[in-house]
C-alpha cells in the first residue's frame, strides 16, 4: 500500500476551483466520438514520429498530386514548378523541373490589381497520364493558361523528367485562369474534360472537351450564361465511367456544387450535382452546333433524417472519391459534404452506388411551368431517342451521331438538363457525420482493408485547418453503421489541398500549401501494449500479435493474430484477462476535513467511460458516484471531491468500461483527518494568506501534471520552506538559550 498525505488542499483547491470549475462541469459528459489516438502538431514533428515531411521547394501552392505506384514516383505541382519525388520516401533526392509563367503575362496580371506573388505565377494545376511516357500538365501561366507535356522516358530507374516546352499551347477551356479557382479535369482516350472557367474574370464557366494530341482546336461545351445548364458552378471532380459493355455507352461524370435554380431567387441555396456527358457526344445541330446534346444533371442529397420528418441537409459538396472495384462498370461513389447552415458546422460523408445515379437519369425530367414558373416534374411527351442517350450505329442505324437526333429531341434538350429525382445514399443517411467542430472535411480517400472478419471501407479525411482523420464505418444491424475515429492527426497547420493513397506501400501523401507529408497507413503500437488495447482500438489495419499490437496482413495465417473490427470484444480474443484488480496498487490518501482532495484516473482510451465506486468506512456500504451528485466533480482525469466530511472516508475502485469490457485503474483508501489533528500534524502556516496566483494556476495546464501532482509539489515546496524556517528558528532559540545560559553561570574568573 502507498501513502500520500496528509494534504491540507482546501485552500489551493478553493483558489484552483474558481477559475476551472466551469471547465470541469462541462468535461463530466464526454462524447463517445472521440479520436481513439491523437497526435498534436508537435508530436507529428518529434523524432518518434513515423511521419515524413517535405519542404525541399521553394516554391509553395502544392495543389496537384500525382502518384505512378509501379513506378515509383511521386508528381508534384507547385509555383512556377514540377517535383519528382520518391514514392518509397520523401527523404530521398528529388528532381524538379522550371515552369515559370511569361514575363510579358506576368506583367499584365500585375497592371490588372492582381497580386505578384499568390496570382501572376504560372500555379501548376494539372497533372494527368497521357500515355506510358509522358504526362499531361498545365497551368494557370499568369492568369494566361498553358498546357504541354512531360517526357518520363521508358527508364524506371532514371525517368527523362524534361518539359517539352516546344509542344506548350494554349489551356483555355482545360485550366483555370486563376490559382485560387476549384476546376477538375480528367484526361481519357485522347480528350481533356474539364470543369472551368474561360476568362479572366471568372465568369463564364462550362464543361469542356478538348482534343490533346491534335492540332485542331475544335472543342464542345455547355451553353454560356444559361443558368439552367449551370449557375456559378464550383467544379469538384471528373470521372471516366463505362455503362455498359458497349464502348458506345461510355460517359464522363462530372461532381461540382452550384447556385440551385429550384430554390427561391431570394433564398439561393447551394446544391451538389452529379452531371453526365456521354464520350460520342459530338455536338447537336442548329442551336447545338459544339454544345453538349447529351447533357444531364441531378442533385446530390445527404442529409439526416431528423424529427418530425425535418431533414438535416449537407448541401455543399467538397470533394470525390471513386472506389474502384471488380465491376469497373459499378464503383463506389464516396463524397463529403458540408453544411450552408448559419446556425452550426458540420461535415458528412455520403456513399453513392452507380444503380441509384443511373436510376436518377432514366427517371422523369423537371420542368419549369406554370404562372409563378415553379420546378415540378415533366409529365408530356418525352422524345425519341430519350434525351441523354448516347447515340450507336449497333442498337439505332438512324442515329449514329447526336448530330442525327430529331428537331424535337434537339429542342427538348435545350431546357430540360435537370432530373426531376435527386440522388440518394446507399441506406438513404451518412455513413459518417461531424458535426460542432472548428473545422470542415475537405478532402477524402478510401482505403478498402481486409479484416480477420471481413471488408473495412476505411476513410481518410482532410481538414481545412490541416487535420488528417482516419475514419472506419462499421456495418449493424437494422442499416445502421457505428462511426469510430481512429485517429486525428495534427499534419499541417494550414488547409489540406491534396491527397494520395498508395496502396502497394501502404502510406498516405498529403500537400498543404508549403509542404507534403507521407503518413504511414496505421500505428499499432500507439494504441497501447496489451492485447485488450489493441482489440478495442478496432483498427482493420491492426492486429495483436502475441506481443505486440503490429500491422495485419489478410496473407499471414498465424492463429496468433487476433482481430475483432465488428464487436471489438477483448474477452474473445485474448488470453489472462482477468479484472486487473489485484495487480492494481491500493494508494492510501489522508485528506482535512472541510477541504477538497483530487483522486487521479486517466482511462487509457479516449473512447472509455470512468465509473466510480465508493465503500463507507463506518457503514461498509458501497454506492456508485454519479456525475451530477453534490460535492463530486468528474474529470477526464480523475475524480474531485470539494467539501471533505467523515463521510467521504473509505474505499474508492475507479473502473473503465468501454463496449462490453470493463477493468480497474486505480484503488484508493481515502482517510479523513478532523483540523486539531491536521494542525498538530504538520507546520501551522497561513495559506489564506497566500493564494494560488493565476500564473501558478495556467501552469498546471501547459505542464502536464495532474492535480495530484501539482499539489503534492507544492506542499512539498512549502514543506521544505517550514523546514528552512523552523531550522532557523531552532538555531535562534539555541542561541539564546546558550546567552541565558551564560548570563545566570558567569565564567570562572568572573566569580574570583
Amino acid at each position: 500500500m502507498k501513502t500520500v498525505g496528509p494534504w491540507r488542499t482546501g485552500p489551493m483547491l478553493a483558489v484552483l476551483l474558481q477559475f476551472l470549475l466551469p471547465a470541469l462541469r462541462a468535461s463530466s459528459t464526454w462524447s463517445q466520438n472521440e479520436p481513439r489516438l491523437q497526435l498534436s502538431y508537435t508530436e507529428m514533428r518529434s523524432r518518434n514520429s513515423s511521419a515524413v515531411f517535405w519542404q525541399g521547394g521553394s516554391s509553395g501552392g502544392y495543389q496537384t498530386l500525382l502518384l505512378d505506384e509501379d513506378r515509383g514516383w511521386l508528381l508534384l505541382g507547385g509555383r512556377d514548378h514540377v517535383y519528382m519525388l520518391q514514392s518509397e520516401s520523401l527523404n530521398q533526392p528529388m528532381r524538379k523541373i522550371h515552369w515559370p509563367a511569361g514575363r510579358e503575362h506576368t506583367e499584365r496580371c500585375r497592371h490588372a490589381g492582381k497580386n505578384l506573388s499568390t496570382d501572376c505565377a504560372n500555379f501548376v494545376k494539372l497533372l494527368q497520364p497521357f500515355n506510358k511516357t509522358h504526362v499531361y500538365v498545365c497551368g494557370t501561366g499568369a492568369y494566361h493558361p498553358q498546357c504541354t507535356y512531360i517526357d518520363l522516358g521508358h527508364s524506371i530507374e532514371e525517368p527523362a523528367f524534361t518539359l517539352l516546352s516546344h509542344a506548350v499551347e494554349s489551356g483555355r477551356g482545360k485550366c483555370p485562369f486563376s490559382p485560387h479557382e476549384s476546376f477538375t479535369a480528367r484526361l481519357t482516350d485522347g480528350d481533356l474534360y474539364a470543369g472551368t472557367s474561360v476568362d479572366f474574370m471568372g465568369n463564364n464557366a462550362a464543361i469542356f472537351r478538348t482534343s490533346v494530341h491534335s492540332s485542331s482546336q475544335h472543342y464542345i461545351r455547355t451553353e454560356a450564361y444559361h443558368d439552367h445548364w449551370l449557375n456559378e458552378p464550383e467544379f469538384v471532380d471528373s470521372y471516366s465511367i463505362p455503362d455498359t459493355h458497349s464502348l458506345d455507352d461510355d460517359k464522363v461524370y462530372f461532381f461540382f456544387k452550384e447556385t440551385a435554380v429550384e430554390s427561391n431567387q431570394l433564398d439561393k441555396r447551394i446544391y451538389s450535382r452529379v452531371a453526365r456527358v456521354c464520350k460520342n457526344d459530338i455536338g447537336g445541330k442548329r442551336s447545338l452546333i459544339n454544345r453538349w446534346s447529351t447533357f444531364l444533371k441531378a442533385r446530390l442529397v445527404c442529409s439526416v433524417v431528423g424529427p418530425g420528418g425535418m431533414d438535416t441537409h449537407f448541401d455543399e459538396l467538397e470533394d470525390i472519391f471513386l472506389l474502384e472495384t471488380k465491376d469497373p462498370q459499378n464503383p463506389v461513389i464516396y463524397g463529403v459534404f458540408s453544411t450552408s447552415s448559419s446556425i452550426f458546422r458540420g461535415s458528412a460523408v455520403c456513399v453513392y452506388s452507380m444503380a441509384s445515379i443511373r436510376a436518377a437519369f432514366n427517371g422523369p425530367f423537371a420542368h419549369k411551368e406554370g404562372p409563378d414558373y415553379r420546378w415540378v416534374e415533366y409529365k408530356g411527351r418525352i422524345p425519341y431517342p430519350r434525351p441523354g442517350t448516347c447515340p450507336s450505329e449497333t442498337y439505332d442505324p438512324l442515329h449514329k451521331s447526336t448530330r442525327d437526333f430529331p428537331d424535337d429531341v434537339v429542342s427538348f434538350m435545350r431546357g430540360h438538363q435537370l432530373m426531376w429525382e435527386p440522388v440518394v445514399p446507399i441506406h438513404r443517411r451518412p455513413v459518417f457525420t461531424h458535426v460542432n467542430v472548428p473545422y470542415r472535411l475537405k478532402k477524402l480517400v478510401v482505403d478498402r482493408v481486409e479484416a480477420e472478419d471481413g471488408q473495412y471501407d476505411v476513410l481518410h479525411l482532410g481538414t481545412d485547418d490541416g487535420k488528417v482523420l482516419k475514419v472506419v464505418s462499421i456495418p449493424k444491424e437494422n442499416l445502421e453503421t457505428e462511426e469510430i475515429i481512429l485517429e486525428e492527426l495534427n499534419v499541417f497547420q494550414s488547409p489540406i489541398l491534396s491527397m494520395e493513397l498508395s496502396t502497394k506501400r501502404q502510406v498516405l501523401f498529403v500537400s498543404s500549401d508549403k509542404e507534403v507529408a507521407q503518413l504511414p497507413l496505421q500505428r499499432c503500437e500507439l494504441y497501447g501494449k496489451a492485447c485488450a488495447d489493441c482489440c478495442l482500438a478496432r483498427d482493420p489495419y491492426c492486429a495483436w500479435n502475441g506481443t505486440t499490437c503490429s500491422s495485419y496482413f489478410p496473407s499471414n495465417k498465424r492463429r496468433a493474430r487476433r482481430q475483432d473490427v465488428r464487436y471489438g470484444d477483448p474477452w474473445s480474443q485474448c488470453q489472462d484477462l482477468g479484472d486487473g484488480f489485484e495487480d492494481i496498487e491500493l494508494r492510501m490518501i489522508y485528506a482535512v476535513e472541510s477541504n477538497s482532495t483530487f483522486l487521479e484516473c486517466m482511462p487509457r482510451s479516449p473512447q472509455a467511460t470512468t465509473k466510480w465506486v465508493m465503500q463507507q468506512s463506518h457503514t461498509q456500504t458501497t454506492r456508485e458516484l454519479l456525475p451530477g451528485e453534490d460535492n463530486v466533480i468528474h474529470t477526464r482525469r480523475g475524480l474531485l471531491l470539494q467539501h471533505i466530511t467523515s463521510l467521504d472516508a473509505g474505499l474508492y475502485l475507479c473502473t473503465t468500461h468501454e463496449r462490453l469490457f470493463s477493468r480497474t485503474l486505480a484503488r484508493y483508501e481515502l482517510r479523513v483527518i478532523t483540523e486539531p489533528h491536521a494542525l498538530a500534524s504538520r507546520p501551522a502556516t497561513n495559506h489564506a494568506s497566500s493564494p494560488l496566483s493565476l500564473k501558478e494556476l495556467n501552469l498546471i495546464g501547459v505542464s502536464g501534471l495532474t492535480a495530484d501532482e501539482y499539489c503534492e509539489q507544492l506542499w512539498y515546496r512549502e514543506k521544505r520552506k517550514q523546514q528552512k524556517l523552523r531550522a532557523l528558528k531552532w538555531k535562534q532559540v539555541s542561541e539564546n538559550r546558550k546567552a541565558r545560559v551564560r548570563r545566570q553561570n558567569p565564567p570562572y574568573e568572573l566569580l574570583q
